[in-house]
């Protein structure tokens, strides 16, 4: 059946005290049907620009030897991380604006979740991997080929991507555990593990409390090791002697600290404004911040702000201009 907005609404939408939930009903952003062509449209150049932006970033590293560094390559990651997280929420947003449906199956819906989380989670752990990637590269120079060699690399974003596959199944098994829900709206786009505990209808205080405490736990080590090699950082640059010495040390860690602040800042504006406003809505408006806008910004940081990005991308789409114009004889 169609609700009066033209939108597909299915039948387990109407019932109350479910036992169990076969699909969900993602609310999205908005049921004003004439705004909704506006929002596929936007969301999609965004969602282009973003992979976009991130392959071209992959591209020019793998393609220029002259960054196969670690910094570079956990910079690679990110990109590769960001497409991922994006690809998880937009493109079915996209495709539910187009078919006037926004229903989403329980296996989806749950698989929806798990990748999400993965890929936030990897987020953050690859930030904070970057950052002692920077602590390394400025406060021990000398034994920094030694210290971050290769297997000490794939080391960490091995390491980073278990926690974060951990993490994801913890809050899989965690809204698994559900046996009932009493709605099956789910204010937003996507589906976002607290959305569902509050739909369930049974007590979901110690399922809350593990929850927070699993996304604490990753968020506190994660901040603690950033602010721990920024402050390492800032105390070595401090003893440089020259100021074009503390300023070249310092602009090696300025693209980092953008993505921190965004990443982080974007995450805490969402919190605080979800915790205040107390409108599903507007909670919704938000999370697009931290799960569009800021993969969509990652690679214009990385690559306005990095002369060694730039030749590497100048360079790439120049080879690859002479290869289309090149006539073999």
């Amino acid at each position: 059946m169609y609700n009066q907005q033209g939108l597909f609404v299915s039948k387990i939408h109407r019932t109350r005290n479910l036992t169990r939930a076969s699909e969900f009903f993602l609310m999205g952003l908005s049921d004003d049907a004439e705004l909704q062509p506006l929002l596929c449209v936007l969301f999609l150049s965004m969602y282009m620009v973003t992979v976009l932006g991130n392959l071209l970033i992959i591209l020019a590293i793998t393609s220029d030897p002259h960054l196969h560094t670690p910094m570079y390559f956990f910079l690679s990651n990110l990109s590769s991380v960001d497409v991922g997280f994006i690809s998880t929420t937009v493109p079915k947003m996209i495709v539910d604006i187009q078919s006037h449906s926004r229903v989403i199956s329980y296996s989806g819906c749950l698989t929806q979740m798990s990748i999400f989380i993965l890929f936030a989670c990897m987020d953050c752990m690859l930030i904070t991997v970057m950052a002692y990637d920077r602590f390394v590269a400025i406060c021990h120079p000398l034994h920094y080929a030694v210290t971050m060699n290769l297997r000490l690399c794939c080391s960490l974003v091995l390491v980073s991507f278990c926690v974060s596959l951990l993490d994801s199944q913890v809050h899989n098994l965690i809204v698994l555990q559900l046996t009932c829900f009493k709605d099956v709206e789910i204010s937003g786009f996507f589906c976002d593990p607290s959305q569902l505990l509050n739909l369930a209808c049974s007590d979901t205080f110690t399922n809350n409390i593990v929850s927070y405490t699993i996304g604490a736990l990753t968020g506190v080590l994660s901040v603690s090791g950033i602010i721990f090699s920024y402050c390492k950082i800032l105390v070595s640059i401090l003893r440089v002697p020259s100021s074009g010495g503390m300023y070249k040390a310092f602009a090696t860690c300025g693209s980092h600290l953008a993505v921190v602040c965004l990443f982080y800042g974007t995450a805490l504006g969402v919190y605080l404004s979800s915790a205040i406003s107390q409108s599903p809505r507007k909670d919704a408006a938000a999370s697009v911040v931290y799960t569009v806008v800021t993969p969509m910004l990652n690679p214009f940081i990385y690559s306005l702000r990095n002369k060694d990005i730039k030749r590497a991308l100048w360079r790439f789409l120049a080879a690859q201009t002479q290869l289309r114009t090149w006539q073999p004889i």
